[in-house]
């Protein structure tokens, strides 16, 4: 039984922002004055996971970072929008696109930019560490903070609701290869 309070069997998408979720809300600033994400790699092998069982991935960040673009890439995401303030209407239009209904939604969002996609959604999620106003959106508060195993967090729990989970059904678990 899981423990996020949702028939996580309906979800057929999940959408992520970047910083706060996927990394931390601290950022190393490169001596260039690029800022530096961090990646989990927790997070990687379930998205990898995810991908492959056949849920959609995609991400909306404000951030505008070329190497955070190719590792999600890597992983297996194609729907990424980056440089994107206003998230509402680029998620409006991509769940349109792929025929989603809200209730077949995940949106994991950790700060005022987030709220309005979030409650846009069937399921808002924010992490440990996100702002009052996205814990206070949120049907699902993570165990982890920012960066550090929230994707993991959810997406274990929605692909053992399918089960789908590799451990559930004897699937080769040694896909994760560079993530």
């Amino acid at each position: 039984m899981s423990k996020i309070p949702y028939e996580l069997y309906k979800i057929r998408a999940v959408v992520f922002d970047v910083d706060g979720v996927l990394s931390p809300t601290v950022i190393p600033m490169g001596d260039d004055g690029i800022p530096r994400r961090m990646a989990n790699l927790k997070d990687g092998y379930s998205m990898v996971l995810a991908v492959r069982a056949g849920l959609h991935l995609a991400v909306i960040t404000g951030a505008a970072a070329p190497g955070v673009r190719e590792r999600l890439q890597n992983i297996g995401i194609k729907d990424i929008f980056s440089n994107t303030l206003d998230k509402l209407p680029v998620l409006k239009a991509w769940m349109a696109d792929n025929d989603y209904q809200p209730d077949e939604v995940a949106y994991v969002g950790d700060d005022v930019p987030d709220i309005p996609a979030m409650n846009h959604v069937g399921l808002p999620v924010s992490p440990a560490d996100g702002s009052r106003d996205a814990l206070e959106a949120a049907v699902y508060v993570t165990d982890a903070a920012g960066g550090y195993g929230v994707a993991r967090e959810l997406l274990e729990e929605i692909l053992r609701a399918k089960k789908l989970w590799p451990t559930q059904n004897g699937s080769d678990v040694s896909i994760f290869a560079n993530q």
